[in-house]
């Protein structure tokens, strides 16, 4: 778990923790007429809602099955508050703004998006806003979306999960650390590093890799690992990524220790099996959940969680010591 010198901040994240349970209860449990919104057709005991078109806009690569959590957390809220959700990303920040303004010319009622590059992203996410669209953030973005007029941002604070790896590795004894980032200039992935550093006794530099090419990623670890055979830390950013740099360690004849921040099932069962050490889980689950969710609320009567700061999903250590509290995501989507 993170230790006191993060006392600060776990106070802030239980406070959006139970924001977000709020959301929840307001959601399914408003009764009509209270003035709350009415939980979604087939979801028993409310009222049905007129349906809203909703655009979920991510920065995601092809093959990070990251995106898929977000994604399915995101299908299950509109499902359950009576939402048509239109889908798309590309990482490409200009690619990816495109999409903003296609949906703008859609005429969808809300707009829920990523901020990994938040300059490339401004103009039409203003373009939205002036168009009396709703906007909201999850992922990457907790420093700028106040600036850009989004109304409230879902995620984790990228450079505390950062500090919480370095606090990790400094108990397992740790000296030298790379932080492995797949995709350079995203601000939120920066942050991570900057957060390792800040934390870590020993010392850390960032190694970039294309993480749109696993082949690269794989080439560029194993390389870095067999001229560098002091490095006894490994973090990666992403869980396909530790599962990559997990062959990349063995092919180098490496003995460092590997970590990712972010979790899927093959990653809990690698920390299971003592292959990594820990992830840190910012529970992408909820953040897609709860930003369709937001839209509806906001839809309905104008409802806005965070008090202008973030609503915080992590982040929170996951190791041997904690496993089983999160074994119903993933025990039965271990691969085989």
């Amino acid at each position: 778990m993170l230790k006191s010198r993060f006392g600060r901040w776990s106070k802030v994240g239980l406070l959006g923790l139970a924001g977000i349970g709020a959301l929840a209860l307001a959601a399914c449990g408003s009764p009509a007429g209270a003035g709350g919104a009415a939980s979604g057709s087939g979801s028993g005991g409310g009222v049905d809602e007129d349906e809203i078109k909703v655009a979920l806009i991510t920065h995601a690569a092809p093959g990070d099955t990251f995106w898929d959590t977000i994604r399915s957390g995101a299908e299950n809220a509109a499902e359950r508050n009576n939402v048509e959700l239109l889908y798309s990303s590309d990482p490409d920040g200009a690619r990816q703004a495109q999409l903003v303004q296609q949906a703008v010319d859609q005429g969808v009622d809300g707009i829920v998006v990523t901020l990994a590059k938040a300059d490339a992203m401004s103009g039409e996410v203003k373009k939205a806003i002036d168009a009396g669209i709703p906007v909201f953030s999850i992922n990457a973005g907790e420093d700028e979306f106040k600036d850009l007029g989004v109304l409230a941002h879902f995620g984790q604070n990228e450079f505390i999960a950062g500090q919480a790896a370095g606090e990790q590795f400094n108990d397992a004894g740790l000296k030298k650390a790379i932080c492995v980032i797949q995709e350079q200039g995203h601000v939120g992935l920066e942050s991570r590093c900057e957060g390792l550093a800040d934390t870590f006794e020993g010392t850390s530099e960032v190694l970039y890799v294309q993480g749109t090419d696993m082949t690269n990623v794989a080439s560029t670890i194993t390389s870095k690992l067999q001229t560098n055979s002091d490095i006894d830390a490994v973090l990666t950013l992403g869980a396909p990524f530790a599962m990559t740099a997990m062959d990349s360690i063995k092919d180098a004849g490496s003995k460092a220790t590997l970590a990712t921040t972010d979790l899927n099932a093959d990653v809990y069962k690698a920390i299971g099996d003592g292959t990594i050490l820990f992830g840190i889980d910012q529970q992408p689950f909820l953040q897609g959940y709860e930003s369709i969710e937001a839209v509806r609320l906001y839809t309905e009567g104008g409802y806005v969680l965070g008090g202008g700061q973030a609503v915080l999903t992590g982040p929170a250590v996951v190791n041997a010591d904690n496993l089983d509290s999160v074994a119903s995501q993933f025990e039965d989507k271990k691969s085989e």
